[in-house]
């Protein structure tokens, strides 16, 4: 006679995991089983998922169908509670009044670990109070083709600083572990290769052999799974034909097992359909159930289909239930490592009231937005206000404290755009159906009330639109993919509108200083909307040529998800700064910044393109070529990884060596003393990359090796220590190893990855 399920092991918190999930797969019926494979799309509704088809997770469930699906599951027959997901990607993207931290890219400008760590905690809090588990974030794509959609989801181009910053974010997701009620499960994407793309197009075949894997896009995933993160996602791409959901060398001989993960494997938005009705390499949902689950997957995110497809693949003998429990295994253990059976973590209204969005939350978003802002070019126009005394205060209300009066024109389509500035993954960006204003207005701070709020008493702020951006239509080939996904709008870029710039132009003839915010919008930007072109769309351009003819001073504020082409007008403006979608606080952080109450510190995770035809444009790209420039074109960008600006100037001391030979086994060790030469403080980011001098195969010219931050008041110097593991003085030979090669290198410590910020020290690394 079996055990009543009230009284079951599988229900005993003191027993093992491994005990319980044994337990408890020994109970589940075949249909129960693959039902836990499933991740569907709650926003159709849940009782079907839950009831019909015993679903294991939803996602993108309203608060509403959150607190139903759980009432469902407890009545079910074994009563396995679900895992809820959503895509918080810069915070709890979609509960209205979450706090919208800048977007991933953004924040990357700041290159400090600890502050996104700290950000992605409050995400957690925010998120586990609201009853989520799980956030599809953090993304370790590199950027490649800045025309691709999905730019600003990364941390940049640098391997190295997307694993430093990815793996601060998966610890500030999981917080002390998962038996923490204020963690959330963190996932590492797209695993891998996804953001190669052919022309910039989203989800293309990734043309990628396994030594370019193994040489750049695999280390921050080999890191963040050394860090602990609990589930990988899955990739859209195929590479060398084969799609990532079932290529068993990344995922079964790489994966688990050179790297011996045991966390689970998600797949993306209906990966597995997608190999029936779009790569056209299964023919039916049988086939690639089975081969999904045979290639090592566990949970099946969006294909509804697959729950029939495995029960006849199973039937057929094309997939032993073996199989399936090895992956209902491991979702069964997540579960339970989460105490999930105990403590099912429904939405808690108390947590809910004292933590999303609270004052606390707002403060750490602030700190992120200040950090994350470029400034790329500055002719002493900036600061305006010439900011307080170092070291003082501003004034009781934030306000700059400066004698006289000036005016200032704020203009552009974003300047006062409060959705656009949030960025994609957030309210109204179009993956949630149940905000479609977006977030609340009075929580966010756009750049012209950040002005209004913080310019000194006696100043004036006018503004005007002066550009519209953008309209849509629909695609003509239909509204909805053959998966019944919705296609993405084309859109129809705006010509120049002659009463819009004019009204612009009186107002910036009528100031002392003009602020041009200009940028792209969420049309232009996300899965499935790379761009053709980087250029300013719509009237931006027109409207930067006219403010410029003016001869007022224009400050040019680049609100944009990623890198864009810029006009000359904006590129010899008097200043400009980057500032990505900068949150819910941006606006706030862009006036202190321009106004001179806080200093400007963030630097390029990303080089900027002078022309489309650049593209791709990373700094560490592979040496040999014919020449260093295209016959009509350079192929120099416009600012580089690593640039940035302050409102002092900072010098460096020459690189002095501790060694200038070492062992594997060794560290690279030296020593440069930097000095702030000028009147105000800054935060420095010193850069140390390395050149191995020449290699059994062909190899970057430089790469990133280290980097840390000095805060440094005027006329303060430091010195900074420089240490390089020689065990990370690697390359991937030509037979796919990463091996340290001996012989000559090169250490090169400076400002940025531009040569001329570089000083350069040779050093040998001797064979033992």
């Amino acid at each position: 006679m079996s055990t009543p399920v009230q009284t079951a092991p599988y229900l005993d918190p003191s027993l093992p995991v491994a005990r319980r999930v044994e337990d408890l797969l020994a109970r589940m019926t075949l249909p129960e089983k693959v039902g836990q494979m499933l991740q569907l799309d709650a926003r159709e509704g849940v009782d079907a998922l839950v009831t019909d088809l015993h679903v294991g997770s939803i996602l993108h469930a309203s608060p509403e169908r959150v607190l139903r699906a759980h009432e469902l599951t407890g009545r079910t027959r074994l009563r396995i509670p679900l895992l809820v997901a959503e895509d918080c990607i810069h915070g709890h993207s979609f509960w209205q009044g979450a706090t919208i931290f800048p977007t991933q890219l953004g924040m990357a400008a700041s290159w400090d670990a600890s502050l996104l760590e700290e950000a992605a905690r409050v995400t957690a809090h925010e998120a586990a109070a609201t009853g989520i588990h799980w956030t599809f974030s953090p993304v370790l794509c590199i950027t490649r083709d800045l025309r691709w959609g999905r730019v600003d989801e990364t941390f940049g181009e640098d391997p190295l600083l997307i694993g430093e910053l990815a793996s601060a974010m998966v610890r500030g997701y999981q917080g002390d572990g998962l038996a923490d009620p204020t963690a959330i499960l963190a996932t590492a994407k797209h695993f891998a290769g996804y953001s190669e793309t052919q022309g910039g197009r989203d989800a293309s075949e990734a043309d990628i052999s396994r030594r370019k894997l193994r040489s750049w896009f695999l280390p921050p995933f080999e890191r963040v799974a050394r860090e602990g993160c609990r589930t990988f996602m899955l990739g859209y791409q195929t590479t060398d034909g084969v799609p990532i959901t079932i290529n068993e060398w990344l995922l079964t001989d790489v994966l688990r097992g050179e790297w011996g993960y045991t966390g689970t494997l998600v797949t993306d938005w209906d990966n597995v359909g997608r190999m029936v009705w779009e790569q056209k390499i299964m023919p039916d949902q049988v086939h690639a159930a089975a081969a999904a689950v045979r290639a090592g997957n566990d949970m099946i995110m969006t294909t509804p289909q697959f729950f029939e497809g495995a029960l006849e693949a199973v039937e057929r003998g094309m997939l032993t239930e073996a199989e399936v429990d090895a992956a209902v295994g491991r979702i069964l253990t997540l579960k339970l490592e989460l105490g999930l059976f105990e403590d099912p973590r429904r939405p808690d209204p108390g947590r809910i009231a004292a933590l999303v969005g609270s004052a606390e939350h707002a403060e750490v978003n602030l700190r992120v937005a200040r950090r994350s802002l470029v400034l790329l070019r500055n002719d002493g126009t900036l600061p305006l206000a010439g900011g307080h005394t170092p070291g003082a205060a501003p004034d009781g209300d934030g306000r700059a404290v400066i004698e006289g009066a000036r005016r200032v024109a704020v203009v552009g389509p974003l300047a006062d755009d409060a959705q656009t500035q949030l960025g994609d993954w957030a309210g109204s960006s179009g993956q949630a159906d149940w905000l479609p204003e977006g977030h609340p207005r009075d929580m966010i701070t756009t750049v012209l009330d950040g002005l209004r709020g913080h310019v000194p008493a006696g100043w004036t702020v006018t503004h005007a639109r002066g550009a519209d951006i953008l309209t849509e239509e629909p695609d003509p080939r239909g509204e909805f993919f053959p998966d019944g996904q919705p296609r993405p709008h084309v859109v129809v870029p705006c010509a120049p509108d002659e009463a819009l710039v004019a009204e612009a132009v009186a107002a910036a003839r009528d100031a002392d200083v003009v602020v041009a915010v200009v940028g792209d919008r969420i049309e232009l930007v996300g899965e499935g909307r790379s761009t053709a072109t980087l250029e300013l769309v719509g009237g931006q351009v027109a409207l930067l040529d006219a403010l410029a003819a003016t001869g007022t001073p224009m400050v040019v504020v680049l609100l944009a998800s990623k890198p864009l082409v810029l006009p000359p007008s904006a590129l010899g403006a008097a200043a400009l700064l980057w500032v990505a979608n900068p949150g819910m606080q941006g606006g706030r952080a862009v006036a202190e910044v321009l106004l001179g109450l806080t200093e400007p510190s963030g630097r390029l995770p990303v080089s900027f393109a002078r022309h489309v035809g650049q593209q791709p444009t990373y700094y560490n790209q592979i040496r040999g070529q014919h020449g260093d420039r295209y016959a009509d074109l350079t192929q120099e960008p416009a600012f580089a990884f690593g640039q940035g600006l302050s409102y002092t100037t900072v010098e460096y001391g020459p690189v002095e060596l501790v060694d200038d030979v070492v062992r594997v086994g060794d560290t690279v060790t030296a020593r440069v003393t930097v000095t702030n030469t000028g009147t105000r403080p800054t935060t420095e980011t010193v850069q140390a990359y390395v050149s191995d001098v020449v290699t059994s195969a062909s190899w970057a010219d430089q790469e990133l090796k280290a980097f840390t931050q000095v805060t440094l008041a005027p006329g303060a110097s430091e010195v900074v220590t420089v240490e390089i593991p020689v065990a990370d003085l690697t390359i991937v030979d030509a037979a796919g190893r990463r091996v340290v090669e001996p012989g000559a290198f090169e250490l090169r410590v400076g400002r940025s990855s531009r040569a001329e910020d570089l000083t350069r020290v040779p050093f040998t690394v001797a064979t033992d």
